[in-house]
């Protein structure tokens, strides 16, 4: 039987403000555990909650970038459960009525083609501690606890899980663009429930769906979904899937490569919500809107000028604005006068393949973007060849070392006196006579074992125009 997938995503951001979202404890990352916590966000009683209106401004911002509704008046409600990271026994979040609504995002393939996928909702919520296991104890660091998160819900619109790669990380490109979040994904500030079902194709019902819960790497979002795929489709095909594929929350296991069974999934009755006594609704008037109005350039607007403005690729475009670190670097680029196909090929191509070689991004880069700039000028001068400036990339990888200084140090300066070229072109023909003549017989082949003999005579430091031009001279004079 053929199967469609069904994905949607929950992506909780932590946002980047500096204190938590209803007191002024600081949301730091990596302090000593349980230091920055407070009557309020320990759930204290008498303690009182006071909304952080940066979070609310940041959550606005989204809203415009996903073009949604974003409600004028939305209010907090409690969501009950316990566990011990939440020392409340309630989490603060949005239900009926989030602060943003009815969005879109979307995504691109590598073919130039596209994909709309619809966002539900984006409610601001508080995040809870973290739990700490080892071999003999567990313990409970609620330094987190309270953290501003804004949940983002996309509806089901994902049909495989490249899809779902490629919506989350337009959707991290976004939340990073916006400066809302760092979205680090290793400390958790960017984090991802996928909730996964199928059925056969043609259908158009909704079947059980499952959730795959915090899955904190593109890769293991995608390798989670692919084996949850697997499983629910083999479940249908021996009979028994209305037995095991139950509405349930599952854990990803990278190290085991499977998923398993985690708890059984609540519905929102569950959590017994109600709107927060504690807080006033919040009501988003002219001047909150005209502050939130204004957001940086976002990736599928970049993507469309690098496209029109340096005549490069849609998909040379959709690379370079993934992310705001290579957007910048090439921005920085062009500016300094270096043509957008050869910061192309230079950036994405030669740096980009050495810094994944050694685990880099481009904000660590050793060589910065006025570097590469240089590099390429010297290339465009005539300067150094290509070849050359491989090299020369090289050296500036392991040191910090200025461009004219490596191409003097590594001796690639290109030759392109005459008379320097000359020379050499006469020791290259008088070593090889039997050759000069079968050349003038007519085997013109052998013009390019001249030009290999020149440029090895000259250690790769013959301007290649130049050998090419007065060799001709030489050889037909």
């Amino acid at each position: 039987m053929d199967f469609e997938v069904v994905i949607g995503l929950e992506v909780h951001v932590q946002l980047n403000t500096k204190s938590k979202m209803f007191c002024s404890c600081p949301t730091s990352f990596g302090d000593e555990p349980n230091r920055n916590t407070c009557p309020t966000c320990l759930g204290l009683p008498g303690a009182l909650p006071v909304p952080n209106k940066e979070a609310i401004k940041k959550a606005i911002m989204l809203g415009h970038a996903i073009e949604a509704i974003i409600n004028e008046r939305c209010f907090f409600d409690r969501k009950n459960y316990f566990y011990p990271d939440l020392p409340s026994g309630y989490q603060i979040s949005q239900l009926p009525v989030p602060i943003v609504e009815h969005g879109s995002l979307e995504i691109d393939y590598e073919d130039g083609s596209s994909k709309v996928v619809g966002v539900t909702r984006a409610h601001l919520e508080v995040d809870a501690g973290k739990n700490i296991h080892d071999k003999e104890s567990s313990r409970v660091d609620l330094n987190r606890a309270g953290t501003p998160l804004l949940e983002i819900v996309s509806e089901p619109d994902m049909r495989s899980s490249d899809e779902a790669v490629l919506y989350l990380k337009k959707l991290h490109s976004i939340v990073r663009y916006l400066g809302i979040s760092d979205a680090n994904m290793q400390e958790g500030s960017f984090r991802c429930d996928a909730n996964v079902s199928i059925r056969p194709k043609g259908d158009d019902k909704l079947y059980t769906r499952v959730e795959l819960k915090n899955i904190n790497s593109f890769k293991f979002v995608q390798k989670a979904i692919d084996l949850e795929v697997q499983r629910q489709m083999e479940a249908w095909e021996d009979g028994v899937y209305k037995e095991d594929v139950v509405q349930e929350t599952r854990l990803f296991d990278s190290v085991k490569n499977e998923t398993r069974s985690m708890r059984g999934k609540e519905e929102s009755a569950d959590y017994r919500y109600f709107p927060d006594p504690d807080l006033l609704d919040v009501v988003i008037d002219d001047k909150l809107k005209k502050e939130t109005q204004t957001i940086p350039e976002l990736p599928d607007a970049k993507k469309k000028r690098y496209v029109q403005e340096y005549k490069i690729s849609n998909y040379d475009a959709s690379v370079i604005t993934a992310e705001i670190e290579s957007a910048l670097f090439f921005e920085t680029l062009v500016e300094a006068g270096v043509s957008g196909k050869n910061a192309v090929t230079w950036m994405s191509v030669e740096l980009q393949g050495r810094l994944n070689k050694a685990g880099l991004g481009y904000e660590k880069s050793p060589v910065s973007a006025e570097k590469l700039a240089t590099l390429v000028s010297r290339i465009e001068d005539k300067t150094i060849s290509n070849k050359a400036a491989k090299e020369v990339l090289d050296l500036l990888m392991e040191e910090s070392v200025e461009v004219d200084d490596a191409i003097e140090r590594l001796g690639l300066k290109q030759v392109s006196d005459d008379g320097a070229i000359f020379g050499l072109i006469d020791e290259v023909l008088e070593a090889n006579p039997d050759n000069v003549q079968r050349y003038k017989d007519g085997q013109e082949k052998l013009f390019g074992f001249f030009v290999g003999q020149v440029m090895k005579a000259s250690k790769g430091s013959a301007n290649p125009a130049k050998v090419n031009q007065l060799l001709k001279e030489r050889l037909n004079g």
